[in-house]
């Protein structure tokens, strides 16, 4: 469905942007696709290029790039099995918005790091000023027991 209620469009669940979004934000799979951007690449090249990947994780974030049709999965029939992946033209597509991704988050990711700190130290702040709060709370309630 199109929907050009500008804000509010991807907060539907049929808006093409949220749906598109579905197929990529997760923490492994834009990594594959920037891996795979220039070469066709074997498991193991993959697996030793993308620092942090498990196996199982980027054999999940290759199905569903393959699912999706933006991998393509080629398997030569030796011994022993020889698998490459490669983008596809689809998949290709998204090499541009990553980039801006990636450009954005040059510029700017360590701006939001910084307020996450502010922000969790202010939390943390307060969550404790919350409970001394409670616990003189709870001292003023026993000692007004005690005396009666």
């Amino acid at each position: 469905m199109v929907t050009t209620d500008g804000e509010n469009a991807i907060i539907r669940s049929d808006c093409h942007t949220r749906r598109g979004l579905e197929l990529i934000a997760d923490q492994w799979t834009m990594l594959v696709i920037v891996a795979l951007h220039r070469d066709t690449k074997r498991f193991s090249q993959l697996h030793a290029q993308i620092e942090g990947i498990s196996k199982k994780m980027l054999t999940q974030a290759l199905r569903g790039l393959e699912r999706n049709g933006l991998v393509k999965r080629v398997v030569y029939p030796v011994v022993p099995p020889k698998v490459e992946y490669s983008l596809t033209p689809l998949g290709l597509t998204l090499i541009e918005p990553i980039q801006a991704l990636r450009a954005w988050s040059e510029q700017h990711i360590e701006q939001a790091e910084q307020a996450r700190v502010v922000y969790d130290q202010q939390d943390r702040k307060s969550l404790q000023d919350d409970i001394i709060a409670l616990i003189q709370q709870r001292a003023n309630g026993s000692l007004e027991s005690q005396g009666r």
